[in-house]
């Protein structure tokens, strides 16, 4: 099992001496990965529940960096470590420029990119940006479909309802293709995750649950005609660290651990720690990082 952690990027963490030291002693630790996501605001009165805890957006998230520039920060500043997004509203960005910006990073990092892209959970963010919430699973499926052809040979061709590609170079491609880590829980999503997707981006559910989802995930590969033992299983940790709590989403590091490594052994291949909501600063950041990677044998 491989160890990932969440590079500082919203709230208290939100600064450019965070990224850089917390990216570096992440990598000197032995963490395996570093991971950036998406958000682009906080409704005053939101239209849909926030997808944890008691469905009202996390404070923190009131500031919120680019997942881009941060992962561009961190990928400066280490050498080996893997840079993955956890995870991209893929339907905000027009393909060709989400291909650019992947591909930039990619290039920039010496080939060390994971793409993990997901539709999001607020409608509010879509009106925003101007893309429809309705339909959103299908525009999804048009933007794996035109990253594929942008990330082929040129020249690209892509013909769609939404968006025509004419003949045309689009360089550089990247490094290596990168991995497509695709999020979601509903049927739909894990029949999409098992038919084009390299590996599965889940967070803390019960036990049970999360082997059930990925046994579904492995059929939709076995019945697409791919390998299902090819695929990733990626699990987002967002503790509260915690004296008193509920594992695994609070608890003290062990309890919190324990629950960790039960995930890995029902087949978890990497785990993203996200310690932004409760770490008082970088030092305690690191510290407990430090902590939950000797417990889960990292580094």
């Amino acid at each position: 099992m491989d160890l990932g952690l969440a590079v500082p990027q919203y709230g208290r963490f939100a600064a450019l001496s965070s990224v850089t030291r917390v990216a570096r002693e992440a990598e000197a630790t032995g963490f395996a990965s570093l991971w950036a996501g998406d958000r682009l605001l906080t409704p005053l009165r939101p239209k849909d529940r926030y997808p944890g805890g008691d469905g009202s957006v996390p404070e923190a998230h009131r500031v919120f960096l680019d997942p881009f520039a941060v992962l561009t920060v961190a990928a400066s500043v280490t050498s080996s470590v893997r840079l993955g997004t956890s995870a991209l509203n893929a339907c905000w960005y027009p393909p060709p420029l989400l291909a650019e910006s992947l591909t930039t990073l990619d290039h920039l990092s010496g080939g060390r990119l994971a793409a993990g892209l997901g539709l999001g959970w607020s409608s509010d963010e879509y009106a925003a940006v101007g893309v429809p919430w309705k339909s959103r699973a299908e525009r999804y499926e048009a933007t794996l479909d035109a990253l594929e052809a942008i990330w082929g040979g040129d020249p690209v061709t892509f013909e769609h309802e939404l968006w025509t590609i004419a003949p045309s170079h689009i360089d550089p491609k990247p490094v290596r293709r990168p991995p497509l880590l695709l999020a979601g829980f509903a049927p739909e999503a894990l029949g999409r995750i098992g038919r084009r997707g390299d590996g599965w981006l889940t967070a803390t559910l019960p036990i049970p649950a999360l082997t059930s989802m990925w046994q579904t995930i492995r059929q939709s590969a076995e019945q697409a005609g791919r390998d299902p033992d090819a695929l990733r299983m990626i699990l987002r940790s967002n503790p509260v660290v915690t004296g008193n709590g509920t594992p695994p989403r609070s608890g003290t590091v062990a309890e919190i651990a324990e629950y960790l490594s039960r995930a890995a052994e029902a087949g978890v291949h990497e785990i993203i720690l996200d310690l932004q909501h409760t770490a008082a600063d970088d030092d305690h950041l690191l510290e407990l990082a430090a902590e939950f990677a000797e417990r889960l044998g990292a580094g």
